[in-house]
């Protein structure tokens, strides 16, 4: 373990100790504004006996939601956070004082601590974040490939929500010297897109040499060394590749997992069923449910169910047509639906009858799978494992990313597989709702049109 890696993982048990111990404070509080100085000691007993089942679940939920990484953070993204697990918290704490039988614990604490708990922890946490950018601070960085591969790549930086890293250099061509003389004026260089072997190995040493952090891109040949075997035989060591596969046993998990998980959500949104079913019914003609054919695992078509967001001839001249931003087809009541991912419910269905997965890759139709095979011989993998109503891409991805950046989404996925990370995902999947971004439709004129800014170096 290096240097950086030991003061990260510091870094974070230091910030996880004192958010457990805030949120002790936090709920002292609550116990104050509701009792004052006479707080019942057989209430008090009760979280006294749960607290450290309470604080499990806190930090586990903090650990999913990701609350300890920081690089890729803003303000809205903490207070967005804080919220969904306070507000989780108060359920769970409700759930272990009940099967616990500490039934003393008064609700009227939790309700009071949900607040105080947000405030004090957000406070907390942009406190942390704000020392972090200014310890941190901003990282120069030196994109290197072809000119669409570098144009693209630093469309993302300059889009992300974070401006921890400015891009200030750019190499289009002879890629090795032009590194050679400027890596000093940097502290990343990122190879955004494949170069000759020969070349690539000369740079990677060159930058581990003068340890200059090295960032590489997920295409293909990068992603199959992800998640690797590593095998000894007599005096050779050996790297065995692993598969874009899902294990049968780990596959067997999942769809039970799948299948309780999709019973349940069913039984608790009937509700939001019954009267989305109504308002699409009475604000616009048409079906209710809009079934439409869309590719699964093994290449397997299948009619997904959705809400209908659009009007019922949308595409009755136009043909297939991917989603835009603003897009005219769409209902007013469907912009809602979408926004809310509301439209998307039915497809629990789907995921009870074995069509589709609670997370996975989302299915395409065969009408664009065509097409992307043609442009990506590797996009075949994705159908290794079942589609799913929420993702890798959808949560660490933006609706709008290109098909080659969600493909390689799905395939880390896929090579990244475990349960934990198929929770984390779902609970990341509530986050996005509160982020407008991630529910935008693909926006073909921003896309087509990335250039490199005139402020960035040109190297060719």
């Amino acid at each position: 373990m290096n240097q950086g890696e030991r003061f990260s993982k510091t870094r974070k048990l230091f910030i996880g100790t004192i958010d457990i111990i805030l949120f002790h404070f936090s709920i002292l509080i609550s116990f104050y504004i509701q009792f004052e100085n006479s707080v019942p000691m057989r209430n008090f007993e009760a979280y006294r006996n749960a607290i450290v089942y309470i604080m499990i679940a806190f930090v586990l939920l903090n650990i999913l939601f990701g609350v300890y990484i920081l690089y890729n953070k803003s303000t809205a993204d903490f207070l967005y956070i804080t919220i969904i697990i306070q507000i989780i918290m108060t359920i769970a704490i409700m759930a272990v004082t009940f099967f616990g039988r500490w039934f003393a614990f008064p609700r009227s604490v939790l309700l009071i601590n949900l607040l105080v708990s947000i405030i004090v922890l957000f406070l907390w946490r942009i406190l942390v974040y704000k020392i972090y950018e200014k310890i941190s601070g901003s990282k120069k960085v030196m994109v290197v490939g072809t000119k669409e591969q570098v144009a693209s790549a630093i469309f993302n930086f300059e889009n992300s929500k974070s401006k921890r890293h400015k891009v200030t250099i750019a190499v289009l061509s002879d890629f090795y010297k032009n590194i050679a003389d400027n890596f000093n004026k940097v502290d990343i260089v990122y190879v955004a897109s494949k170069i000759d072997n020969e070349e690539k190995i000369k740079i990677y040493d060159l930058l581990i040499k003068e340890n200059k952090k090295l960032f590489i891109n997920t295409n293909f040949e990068n992603l199959i060394l992800v998640n690797p075997n590593i095998m000894n035989i007599e005096d050779e060591s050996i790297i065995e590749i692993s598969d874009f596969k899902i294990s049968s046993e780990d596959g067997l998990i999942k769809r039970i997992v799948d299948i309780l998980f999709s019973i349940v959500l069913i039984v608790i949104t009937s509700p939001i069923l019954l009267i989305t079913a109504l308002l699409v019914k009475v604000t616009s003609p048409g079906p209710v449910l809009y079934k439409q054919v869309r590719i699964t695992k093994d290449g397997k078509e299948f009619n997904i169910f959705k809400f209908r967001t659009m009007s019922a001839t949308a595409e009755k001249e136009s043909g297939p047509v991917l989603a835009t931003s603003n897009d005219s087809r769409v209902t007013p009541l469907g912009k809602y639906l979408r926004s809310l991912r509301i439209d998307e419910l039915p497809q629990l269905i789907n995921v009870l009858i074995g069509d589709m997965s609670v997370v996975g890759p989302r299915p395409e139709r065969p009408f664009f799978v065509e097409q992307f095979m043609e442009q990506n011989p590797s996009y075949y993998l994705r159908h290794n494992v079942r589609a799913g109503i929420t993702g890798y891409a959808q949560v660490y991805g933006k609706y709008a990313t290109d098909f080659n950046s969600k493909l390689n989404f799905d395939l880390l996925y896929i090579k990244k597989y475990t349960l934990l990370l198929d929770v984390k995902i779902m609970l990341q999947t509530i986050k996005i709702l509160f982020d407008k971004i991630s529910s935008a439709g693909l926006d073909e004129e921003e896309i087509q049109n990335k250039e490199i800014p005139n402020d960035i170096k040109i190297l060719k």
